[in-house]
């Protein structure tokens, strides 16, 4: 694996010291003039210093610079180098909602020799930026709600530590996102159903709030509706089957199909149609988003839109290992998704 830019620094001025070439209190080249050595950022320079000052081999005079603390004996071991190592973080390490990206993440961060640390985003609660920082060479993390942890990630960001987000794009903290394409998603399945002559298509989703992803979606059902002038379209609105409200909508509706904004809402609609006395897909036709493992063993078996979530895995990975590496922030990546028909849909013009 390519060394990161900041730990050439780090080695070559710990050789610096440990060879006596900088003695005690002589004065380290400042972070503008490391970074005009090296080609590198000012991020980077600042790091190798801010490494220095934890191995306890410098300290900082404000508005002076930074000089060498000690020079410890060729004897003494004082080389506290950490393994280079990522952390990976969920909302939940076992979420059915969300596929497996570390299918895609392990085999890119073995082949460079970097070990994954899985955590949950309560790691933001549990350790302070500059704790990650010395601990991870970066981060990965799943962004479930992007006002969530903000002190912390805006800490890492304004330190340009390397941090890719999963799913969802946080604009202010400028981190590259890899996530899947959404919006093309909510189009294929609306003109799926269109195509198979179904002209009274719903969205169903389960929050007050649309998450980010969930909007990319319902945004790509609203444009392939208006674009075939279909104007009965479900607003913005919940339509989740409280107090009867999902049965009210079909009947008032006239609704021959609906797109779920996951797998696991569509599923949950299709047992409470079945209760109501439903059949799926003679009464209605069914679509749900991320191809879980469960949709393909439900009854009947649910047309979906997969996420490659292998493929957001790997891509993260070597994203962040480039970043790590380089010196260079990434752009965001949007990873197309796939079409599966499945038995929950109905043509309705045959």
């Amino acid at each position: 694996m390519k060394e990161p830019l900041y730990k050439k620094i780090l080695d070559d001025l710990k050789k610096q010291i440990f060879s006596g070439n900088l003695p005690l209190n002589s004065q380290l080249p400042t972070e503008k003039e490391l970074s005009e050595i090296y080609k590198v950022s000012r991020i980077t320079s600042k790091r190798a210093l801010s490494e220095l000052e934890r191995l306890d081999l410098i300290y900082r005079v404000r508005g002076k610079g930074s000089f060498v603390k000690e020079v410890p004996s060729p004897n003494i071991k004082k080389d506290a180098t950490k393994t280079s190592r990522i952390l990976f973080l969920l909302p939940f390490l076992h979420d059915l909602s969300l596929g497996n990206f570390t299918d895609g993440l392990l085999p890119v961060m073995q082949k460079h020799q970097m070990e994954v640390v899985m955590g949950t985003l309560e790691v933001f609660t549990q350790k302070q930026p500059h704790e990650l920082m010395e601990e991870y060479d970066g981060l990965i993390y799943y962004a479930e709600d992007t006002d969530q942890y903000l002190s912390s990630l805006v800490e890492l960001s304004l330190k340009g530590h390397p941090v890719i987000s999963l799913d969802k794009k946080n604009y202010e903290l400028h981190f590259p996102t890899i996530l899947s394409d959404n919006f093309a998603g909510g189009q294929l399945a609306t003109q799926f159903l269109m195509d198979n002559g179904h002209t009274r298509i719903a969205y169903l989703y389960n929050h007050s709030h649309l998450p980010q992803s969930v909007r990319n979606r319902y945004i790509g059902y609203l444009t392939t509706l208006h674009r075939a002038d279909l104007t009965d379209y479900t607003a913005a609105i919940d339509v989740k089957n409280e107090d009867g409200a999902l049965l009210r909508y079909i009947k008032e509706h006239q609704v021959t199909g609906f797109i779920c904004e996951n797998d696991l809402i569509a599923m949950e609609a299709m047992r409470s149609l079945k209760h109501a006395g439903y059949t799926i897909p003679e009464d209605l036709s069914i679509i749900g988003f991320d191809n879980i493992q469960a949709s393909s063993f439900v009854d009947p078996p649910l047309t979906t839109v997969a996420q490659d979530f292998k493929k957001i895995g790997q891509i993260a990975g070597q994203t962040l290992i480039e970043w790590i590496e380089n010196d260079q922030m990434p752009s965001d990546i949007k990873v197309p998704v796939t079409f599966i028909k499945r038995e929950s849909t109905k043509n309705v013009k045959q």
